[in-house]
This record gives structure tokens, sequence and C-alpha cells, in this order.
């Protein structure tokens, strides 16, 4: 950009008044400019239309008139030739019409008097001519006797000589005056118009020259804007590549961390399965919690991060209300009872049984009220309580409550619980927590155009009120649909062995997913890449693929594409399933588009596995195998399984081992003095719904 003069810079305020007043005085002096110019303007169409000429043209006509009169009298009162009285006459009644016309009150007369005054006394002159020579033009007297009265009378028309020349002259001098008149003023207008265009141009020259310096001031501005302009760009560019530089920087942190946790949590499960003392099930189960929640505050940062991006996504689907509270209800019974703490689930009748939402991040901010509810509560009950809300515009909203008899907020407390990272003194509670929880589930809200509040006070226990729209559905739409894709192959038999294929270069978690199939009577075969897997679902037929993401080279989409880009049709359509620790929804996208079946998300539970391989197999695909397959007896039915036995002498072994011999038999005395008193005791809190 060209560099931009610089200007003594003057204070905006009086620069625009500057430029306001020479705008004014403009428009002033263009307004009087115009003012002139109209009444010059004027003062022309008047001289153009003016009746002076007119008016000196008549005068001479009256002139011309009489001294014709009196030329063809004096040829009359010739004696040398015969007089001509039928001329005569005519010539005379020719005057006195012309003069009749000066006589009358029409606009010839007021023209006449404008320019001479003693028309009246001449006109009385005229008329006592006219009554002494009518007797001679009517009468029949022979022609001496007519001319003698002529001869008469002769002077008396000499005499009017004078006042009839005196009337084109009158007109001729008040023309002249008019006419320098008008000159006068049209000059005088002139000079005026002169000088108010003088001023006018002065004022557009100040004009322009304050607006040329007003234009150079701009472009200055405008050059700092296009700079600042140009610097956001930069800043927004950086941004933007921060961001994305975060997202993958999340998606590799996401993957090196819970791809350990793949290890680590497949390993606590395997060595839950093993023969343990009751110290080392309480180590156990010490790992297996920190491991959980070390897992939860990676989803919650994965979640916090996805929305900041603005790339998470609702899925909303039909869902039977009821039967997700009862999924809650079941996940969070087990957390009160261990608190002893009452829950509650009440849902109003008018409620709809089957509502269209999403199901996964709905029953996120449930347990995360629920949960931080029991948490929190030392003593009493927690009460989720589900409405449908009248907004009174035709709309409803589905509203959850969950109200707790814990100790309470108080306001300032309340004003940052939904501030990221704030907990609520939870350090003096020994209850752990990463304060994103509640700023998620608020999110979460407001991203299903609702919102989440909190109402409490000390002692009195706290609400937490979740709404959003509620959009019903028929009771005859189908329910939420499989999130896994069905595998384009046919289903196998409800028992066969699956041959499965494992993509994943990491060697513990080969182990655990080995162990998982193991687990379910299936056999596993593992390879360290994605080139190697592409070759090996060549060699042999494989019924399923498990195909880790990220694996050095060619990596799990990659792979995929291959794989569905082979010639082969038998293993271009096998099943494949995307393992991976990134659990970014772009990625579950770039998955499917690539050809995958479906999205396992590391750490891989033996559950998860088993539900997968039930949605693309069948039942028997995820259920574990019959160890001792049954014979059909004589009658063509088959042989119970036999029971497994009321007492374990391993667990026997591992409580007296703990507790010594003498302790676990007064345990086991004193259980059975107090059994009959706890089944009653069981009885009654079954009836009121209380914990023991």
């Amino acid at each position: 950009m060209p560099a931009v003069p610089r200007v003594p810079l003057v204070p905006p305020r009086l620069r625009w008044r500057a430029l306001i007043a020479c705008a004014a005085i403009a428009a002033a002096g263009l307004l009087a400019l115009v003012v002139l110019q109209l009444q010059q303007l004027e003062r022309l169409n008047q001289a153009l239309h003016s009746n002076d000429e007119a008016r000196t043209v008549y005068m001479y006509r009256q002139l011309l008139e009489y001294m014709d009169l009196r030329e063809q009298w004096a040829l009359a009162l010739n004696d040398s030739g015969a007089a001509d009285l039928h001329q005569l006459t005519r010539r005379f009644e020719i005057w006195v019409g012309r003069i009749g016309m000066l006589r009358e009150d029409t606009a010839v007369r007021q023209m006449t008097l404008g320019v001479y005054p003693e028309l009246d006394t001449t006109l009385a002159r005229v008329d006592a001519f006219v009554r002494a020579a009518d007797p001679v033009f009517a009468g029949t007297s022979p022609d001496p006797v007519r001319r003698d009265a002529l001869a008469r009378l002769h002077p008396q028309l000499v005499a009017l000589g004078e006042a009839m020349r005196e009337l084109p002259l009158a007109a001729a001098h008040r023309a002249s005056r008019d006419q320098v008149e008008r000159t006068l003023t049209l000059g005088r207008y002139s000079r005026i118009a002169l000088a108010a265009t003088a001023l006018l141009a002065l004022m557009t020259v100040a004009f322009a020259v304050l607006a040329w310096r007003q234009m150079l001031v701009l472009r200055q501005r405008q050059g700092s804007l296009e700079t600042l302009a140009a610097e956001l760009a930069r800043a927004r560019l950086a941004a933007e590549e921060s961001s994305r530089a975060k997202s993958h920087f999340l998606a590799n942190m996401s993957h090196e961390i819970r791809t350990p946790f793949q290890g680590l949590l497949g390993m606590l499960g395997m060595l839950r399965s093993t023969t343990l003392d009751a110290r080392q099930i309480d180590y156990l189960r010490t790992a297996t919690e920190s491991a959980d929640h070390l897992l939860a505050v990676l989803s919650d940062i994965l979640d916090l991060s996805q929305l900041e991006a603005g790339r998470l996504r609702l899925n909303a689907t039909p869902v039977a209300l009821r039967k997700l509270l009862q999924e809650v209800e079941m996940l969070m019974r087990t957390q009160a009872s261990q608190r002893q703490l009452a829950l509650h689930i009440d849902v109003h009748p008018a409620v709809p049984e089957h509502v269209r939402l999403d199901a996964t991040r709905v029953k996120q901010v449930l347990l995360n009220l629920l949960s931080n509810a029991i948490k929190f509560t030392a003593q009493g009950s927690i009460e989720l309580a589900v409405r449908a809300q009248d907004d009174g515009d035709g709309t409803q909203r589905l509203v959850f409550s969950v109200t707790d008899t814990g100790p309470g907020m108080d306001a300032a407390t309340l004003a940052r619980i939904f501030e990221r990272f704030e907990r609520a003194d939870t350090a003096a509670r020994g209850v752990e927590g990463s304060g994103l929880g509640l700023p998620i589930a608020r999110s979460l809200a407001r991203l299903m155009d609702g919102d989440l509040h909190a109402t409490s006070s000390l002692g009195k226990g706290s609400c937490f009120r979740f709404e959003f729209p509620l959009a019903p559905q028929p009771a005859d739409s189908p329910s939420t649909p499989p999130a896994v894709q069905e595998a384009p192959s046919p289903s196998l038999p409800a028992l066969q062995r699956l041959q499965v294929l494992v993509a994943e270069d990491h060697a513990i978690n080969r182990q655990v997913i080995a162990a998982l199939l193991e687990s379910l009577g299936h056999e596993a075969h593992f390879v360290a890449d994605g080139e190697q897997a592409v070759a090996t679902v060549q060699t042999r037929p494989f019924d399923l693929v498990l195909m880790d993401l990220h694996m050095p080279g060619v990596d799990g989409i990659e792979a995929t594409r291959r794989i569905r880009a082979l010639a082969d049709r038998r293993p271009a359509t096998v099943p494949i399933v995307a393992l991976t620790a990134d659990a970014f929804t772009d990625t579950r996208e770039r998955c499917l588009v690539a050809g995958m079946n479906s999205f396992l998300t590391k750490p891989i539970g033996r559950d998860k596995l088993a539900a997968l391989l039930r949605q693309l197999f069948g039942s028997g695909a995820g259920e574990l195998p019959s160890t001792t397959p049954s014979a059909p007896t004589a009658g063509g039915a088959a042989d119970a399984t036999p029971a497994p036995p009321l007492i374990d002498p391993e667990a026997i072994a591992r409580t007296i081992q703990l507790l010594s011999a003498e302790r676990y038999s007064e345990v086991l005395t004193l259980y059975f003095e107090q059994a009959e008193a706890t089944v009653e005791q069981m009885r009654h809190a079954v009836r009121d719904a209380q914990p023991l």
C-alpha cells in the first residue's frame, strides 16, 4: 500500500464542525444565487412581454392617422383640384374611431394614460372639433359650401397637431425610461449573482480542501484498519492452526493415554478372575477405581475440547424414556447403597413414554448430577423427578430435577459451580473431581437448546434442574437404532468359533485382546501394522478384522481403504471394526467413510467386545462357550448343568487366612444369631425402598 502523507491532525469535532459550516454557507450562497437568478429571469420575462413597443407603435398610429386626415383635409381645400369629400369623410371617420378607443375604459386607454396623463384634456379638444365637423360631413350642402366650412375648421384641426404629436413622444420617452431601468436592474442583479457565485466558488474550494484533508485522514485510518485486519486475519489463522494443533495433540494424547489404559484395565479384569486373598482384592478394587477415575477425567477433557471447537454433534433418536431412567437408576443404585442413601425416581404420568433425544448425552448429564448428589450427601435421600412442563406457547419442555438432602451451598459457591475447574470445597470433604462435570453438563444442555440451573441454601440441600424442549415420539416408532452397522457378510452360526484378525502394534493390548477373544471362545491372529493386515486378509479367510487406527507405516484407515479396494470379494467384504483411543466424532466419521463397519473406543472391556460380536454375528458370538456340552438322555432331554456348590472352599480359605480360624468362627456364629433379625430388616427395607 503506498505511503499516505501525514497531515496535521485536527480534533475530529472541530474538523466536522468546519465541514458542516462550509456546507451550510455554500448552501445559503447557492440558495441566494437561485433567488437572484429567478428574479433576473422574471425581469427578463417582463422585458420580453412588455407593451412598450406596442404602446409606442399604437401612439404613432394615432399620429399617422391624424397626419393623413390633415393631408386629405388640405387636398380638399386646394382650389386647383376637385375635392374628394368621400375620401376625406372616410379618413375623418377612421381618425374619430381610433380616438374613440382612447376614450373607452380599455387596456389601450390605461396604457395611454400611463405614458400621457393629459390624455383627457386632449380628448376634450378632439371632441369639440369632432362636434363641429360632424355636420359638415353629414350634411348634403353643395361642395363650395362644404369647402368653406372645412376651411373654417382647418385651423382647429391644425391646432390639435401638437397634442397628437405628444402621444408618440410620451410613449417613446416612457419606453426608453423603462428600458434603462430594466437594464440597470439586470446589471445590479448580475453583479449580485457574480458576487454570490464567487462566494459559492470560494466556499466550494474551502469545502474541497477540508474534504481532501478529511480524505487523507480517512486514508490513514483505512491503512490502520487494513493493517489491523491483516493482523486479525493472521491471528485468526494462528488461532485456527492452534486449534487444529490442539485437536491433533488431544487426539494423540487420547491415543497415548487410552492405549496403556487398555492394557491396565484389561489386566486388572483378568487379575480379578484369579484367586486372590481379601487384601489383594481390596488393592485390586482401589487400583480399578483409580483407573476408572482417570479415564473419566480424560473423557471430560475430550468432551470439553469438542464443545469448545464446536465439533460435538447430537444424535437424537427415538428413545423409551422410562427404560433410559431405569438404566440410570441401575448404574447409580450401587453407589447410593454404599453410602446408605435412598435413591428415588419419580416420573410424572404426563411424561410421554417415547421421546426423541440423544440418549448418550442425556444419560451423561443425569449420571453426573446424580453422582455429584451422592458424593456430597452424607445421609438422607436423592430424588430424580421428571416432568413435562408447558411453556405457554404450545411447546413443552422435559425437566429433570435432581434433589439431594446434602449440606447445600452458599450464594458465592452457587455462583461459581458452573465455572471450569471450580469445585465446592471438595478438599475438606474428601471428594474427588476434576471440576469439569457441571460445566460440560451445562454445555450439553445448551447444545440441546435447553439449560442447567441450580438452587441451594446452606443446610437445606441442593436442586439441579436440567431441561430442554420435549419432542414426543409415537409409541409405535422404532426404538434407538443399534450403534453398530451390520456386516455385509452373512451371519455365522451362533456357536461357531470366529477367526479374528487383530491389527495392533501395542504388545500389551495384543495380550488383552487375545485374552478377551479367547474368553469368548474365539481365535485371534495378530499383525503389527496396516500393510501386514492388507496382506494377511488375502492369505486366509477371516470372520472379523479389529483394526487399530494409529499404527506405524500404513495406519488403520488407509489399510481399510486398501482392503475394500481388493478385487477378491471375500476379503474385500470382511467386517472391519476400528480400535482407537481417539474418541472424537470426526474420527468416527472418517472410519465409516473409509469403509469400516463399526467403532470400538479403548479401553475395550469384555462386555463391550461381547456386545459388538453379538450385533455382528448373533447372540452366541458374545457368550461364554460351554465347557461341558450336554448329552441327550434316553428320554431325549439334555441333562441339567450341575449347580455350583453353596460354599466356596477357596473363599473360606482366603477369609481364614485374613481373619484367623477363631475369628472366622466367631463371625459365623454372630451371623447366624442375627440372621432372623437381618432378614426382617431386609424385608422392611425392600418394602420402604430404603437401604439398610
